[in-house]
């Protein structure tokens, strides 16, 4: 009797689990009092622990639309190695060049390609954050992309949205869609160049959104532009969450007041998506600094590694910035833990020591909770 009591606890058992399995992936939504994320349906909070995909392992750091037709294998695995990490978001960088062919003209073999990553987040039951409008390798930024003037360069990052949204409206895998990573307006080096300061590892991470001000306030410039894109993907999807990824300005300089987030600019965003590195012996300034991105929306760290600061560190900035920010996004550049181990060098054993504090803290960062934030 013990043992069939037992098999038949384990069929019931393994039915449940096909059960949960088959539940259908929850749309991901504002709470009603604006303060966090919850489940469509369910209305259980929902808290971001992801990745930023945003290049390879190889030496030249290759980005997703350099591999992903010939080697999709690899995006695949790449993906269920991130959910075996205990994530449930992936960001993704989309290159305007690779999406457009011209300024009124998606690319309809990247926009296929999308629909298969899509599909595979919804397979991986990961969530998807679709950040756009990446000019991160130069030599990949169409000639005709940099001598548009700013009003046709927002027409056509318009077309890229709509073509984009276009493909993921109907997802529930699909997070939110962040118009472009840390955009800036005028001055800094190169003025007269859409591409913003020095090159990282060969990448620019940061765009203008203008070249000339002409009297106009910044928050004037960030919000037309704001607008301007989020009407635009609005045309076609109502209802996935729309940020904006940006630079803690609040962490460089004292008083610094957030700009695209701002009350005007920010109007047409769902939540604040900001990139925090924390700093070694300056976590109560760094956590400072994050507060000020609490403007009465959901808070995400879209950005965050031990890069200025140790692993250590970096897991009390964590814990310490739980009570009022909803996720965290770190990164993930294609190499498992044990692959780090095996080069042997000391970035590679940074990069293993924090992915195993990555996993080990995934449970308790997951576990969604009923109400809002503590």
């Amino acid at each position: 009797m013990p043992s069939r009591l037992a098999s038949a606890l384990a069929v019931v058992l393994l039915s449940c689990s096909f059960a949960l399995a088959a539940e259908p992936l929850a749309r991901i939504r504002v709470s009603d009092d604006r303060t966090h994320f919850v489940e469509e349906g369910t209305g259980r909070r929902f808290v971001v622990w992801g990745v930023n995909y945003d290049h390879d392992e190889s030496e030249v750091g290759r980005l997703l639309e350099d591999y992903w037709d010939d080697e999709w294998d690899k995006v695949v695995e790449d993906f269920r190695e991130i959910k075996d990490l205990g994530a449930n978001l992936v960001r993704v960088h989309l290159q305007t060049g690779k999406f457009l062919k011209a300024a009124d003209q998606p690319d309809e073999k990247a926009l296929k390609r999308l629909g298969d990553l899509v599909k595979l987040a919804e397979e991986t039951r990961l969530y998807l954050d679709v950040t756009g409008l990446g000019c991160y390798h130069k030599q990949d930024v169409p000639a005709w992309y940099d001598a548009l003037d700013e009003s046709a360069r927002w027409d056509a990052q318009a077309t890229f949205w709509k073509a984009v949204a276009g493909v993921c409206k109907d997802s529930p895998a699909v997070f939110c869609y962040d118009l472009m990573n840390e955009p800036v307006l005028t001055g800094g080096k190169n003025p007269e160049s859409w591409l913003a300061g020095d090159s990282l590892g060969g990448k620019y991470f940061v765009q203008r959104i203008t070249l000339d001000e002409k009297g106009r306030k910044g928050e004037e410039i960030a919000g037309a532009w704001v607008a301007r894109l989020t009407d635009a993907i609005r045309e076609v999807d109502d209802h996935t969450l729309v940020t904006v990824g940006v630079i803690p300005w609040a962490q460089v300089f004292k008083g610094a007041k957030p700009l695209f987030h701002g009350p005007e600019p920010g109007k047409p965003l769902d939540f604040v998506a900001v990139h925090f590195y924390p700093k070694a012996g300056k976590l109560d300034e760094t956590l400072e600094a994050l507060k000020v991105y609490e403007v009465g929306k959901p808070l995400l760290i879209e950005e965050i590694f031990p890069l200025g600061a140790s692993l250590e560190e970096t897991t009390e900035f964590i814990e310490r910035s739980r009570p009022f920010v909803d996720g965290w996004v770190s990164f993930y550049w294609g190499k498992t833990i044990p692959e780090c181990e095996q080069v042997g060098d000391i970035p590679n054993a940074i990069v293993a020591a924090w992915l195993k504090k990555f996993r080990e803290l995934a449970p308790a960062a997951t576990q969604p909770t009923n109400g809002p934030k503590h």
